[in-house]
């Protein structure tokens, strides 16, 4: 980079439809980008430290650092967040050394389109955008750092829905149509608390049965979501999908927990007890606003 230029990037936020916590075990998974997601932006300057700024949706800076030529901490605003930074960093550079010279003399801007409490992805989105400034293998990167399933990196990299499945240790996804015709009845509702998927993930792994077993039924529920052609239908998978579920990590459906006199299915997407439900009924917004829930997206306003 030359002083003055400045490189741009961008990824999407997700949403897992189906086979949440299966997805670890082989289960095929329905995700969908959204349309709101994070950029980070790069400017060269004639300095010699990195100089990194974070802003939320409202534009307001939530925090702020400078590193030195070693992504060592010289000031932070909030230590914590400025080590999980440099791990990103230290590992990228290991995986393409060329990224420490590029990086050097840098001002950085990273740009929240989402609400950081809303579970998008605020940390996927900013370890794909590292990934492509830093040009390394994004799932690789994940891995090395902040491990996961890695359906939310490929939905930061599509502009498509997508089937992904690990097999073998073996990231595959495919683009998929799914646009369903009653779209116009599907809500994400927020459940006004961030909920922390590895706790999730810990719990599930904890409490699993059949591993092959479920993970053959959470593919059949995926591929029941996508062909799925009307609104009925599609509300009694999501209740059986939650049923299953509720029986493998023994937890309560959020419906039967919090919203039992909703006329219509709910279904928890990604690791259960926070973040956004999937809501399908009558009278969706009118409900769930009664209820203290403000946050009710439609699904042509949330997903890409």
């Amino acid at each position: 980079m030359l002083e003055g230029e400045k490189l741009h990037f961008r990824s999407n936020g997700k949403l897992l439809i189906t086979s949440e916590y299966l997805v670890l075990d082989g289960a095929e998974a329905l995700a969908l980008p959204t349309k709101k997601g994070q950029t980070l932006t790069v400017n060269k300057v004639r300095l010699n430290n990195i100089y990194w700024k974070s802003f939320t949706v409202d534009n307001k800076i939530w925090f702020e650092c400078e590193l030195d030529n070693n992504f060592d901490i010289v000031t932070s605003s909030n230590l914590e967040i400025a080590n999980t930074l440099t791990i990103f960093l230290k590992v990228a550079a290991m995986m393409n050394p060329d990224f420490i010279s590029e990086s050097i003399g840098t001002e950085v801007e990273t740009h929240l389109e989402f609400n950081q409490s809303w579970g998008l992805g605020s940390s996927s989105t900013l370890i794909s955008n590292i990934a492509k400034w830093a040009n390394v293998d994004p799932f690789l990167l994940q891995q090395e750092t902040f491990p996961g399933s890695g359906y939310d990196i490929a939905c930061a990299f599509s502009n498509s829905p997508i089937i992904y499945r690990i097999l073998d240790k073996e990231v595959s996804y495919l683009t998929t149509n799914f646009s369903p015709h009653f779209s116009d009845e599907i809500f994400f509702v927020h459940l006004n608390k961030k909920q922390n998927s590895r706790d999730g993930i810990n719990k599930y792994k904890e409490s699993k049965s059949d591993i092959s077993t479920s993970a053959k039924i959470g593919s059949s529920f995926t591929d029941k979501f996508v062909n799925c052609t009307d609104v009925d239908g599609y509300r009694k998978l999501m209740a059986q999908h939650e049923l299953l579920i509720s029986e493998i990590i023994g937890e309560i459906p959020v419906k039967q927990k919090l919203f039992p006199d909703y006329k219509g299915s709910i279904k928890s997407l990604g690791a259960w007890g926070g973040d956004f439900v999937m809501a399908v009924g009558s009278n969706t917004k009118n409900y769930f606003k009664s209820k203290g829930y403000e946050t009710i997206i439609p699904f042509k306003d949330m997903i890409l």
